[in-house]
């Protein structure tokens, strides 16, 4: 009987850690995305102007809206974010809350928050790559999303939402239980700042 509860308590704990680190990374986001927001009217109603967010050469988000990178869908990319983020806190709110999600909603959230992550990487990668400068409240952006990914991902795989065969399931519950998803997070977010330093070297700062 103790150890019974004393799973479940485990359990509940991992649960509102998780909730809660997409609550903060759900508003971070979403501070991110309204800042950029007013940013980008500040620069339609004057194209010359300093932004906040431009530091230099390459920290310099005046001249990422100006590409057509920047309105893929025909609207500015932060519109996303203001729609997307009030969504994910409200997720988050709900798990805080103990909801029970269904099947159904917790597939849907991780095939969003998937996709949603890999448009925030093409659009990292094509800032480093392709027009070579960065926008610091974007970086905020990818980054706050490839924390999401990882919780919405760990949720779902500790609560067996995906119905793998019993074998694999077994491998994957291992992978996440001992969490060497939290230590790939990690090296992935090391390597990404390798590949901008490496890039930029010291332009990054001048």
């Amino acid at each position: 009987m103790f150890n019974f509860f004393g799973k479940k308590e485990r359990e509940e704990k991992s649960r509102q850690t998780l909730f809660g680190t997409m609550l903060a990374f759900g508003i971070v986001g979403l501070i991110a995305s309204f800042v950029l927001a007013a940013e980008e009217f500040h620069l339609l109603k004057n194209p010359d102007a300093t932004l906040s967010c431009s530091f230099n050469l390459v920290l310099n988000c005046a001249v990422v809206m100006k590409t057509w990178q920047a309105t893929v869908f025909g609207f500015p990319n932060m519109f996303i974010g203001l729609i997307g983020f009030p969504i994910v806190i409200t997720i988050a709110i709900l798990g805080l809350s103990s909801v029970k999600f269904p099947r159904w909603f917790l597939v849907g959230a991780e095939i969003g928050i998937t996709l949603w992550t890999l448009f925030a990487y093409w659009l990292f990668f094509n800032s480093v790559y392709a027009i070579q400068v960065l926008c610091p409240w974007c970086l905020i952006v990818t980054f706050s999303m490839t924390i999401l990914l990882a919780v919405i991902t760990r949720y779902n795989v500790m609560s067996k939402t995906f119905k793998f065969s019993k074998k694999t399931s077994k491998k994957i519950h291992q992978f996440f239980e001992r969490q060497y998803d939290i230590l790939a997070v990690a090296v992935w977010i090391v390597f990404l700042v390798s590949l901008v330093i490496l890039k930029f070297g010291e332009t990054l700062f001048v």
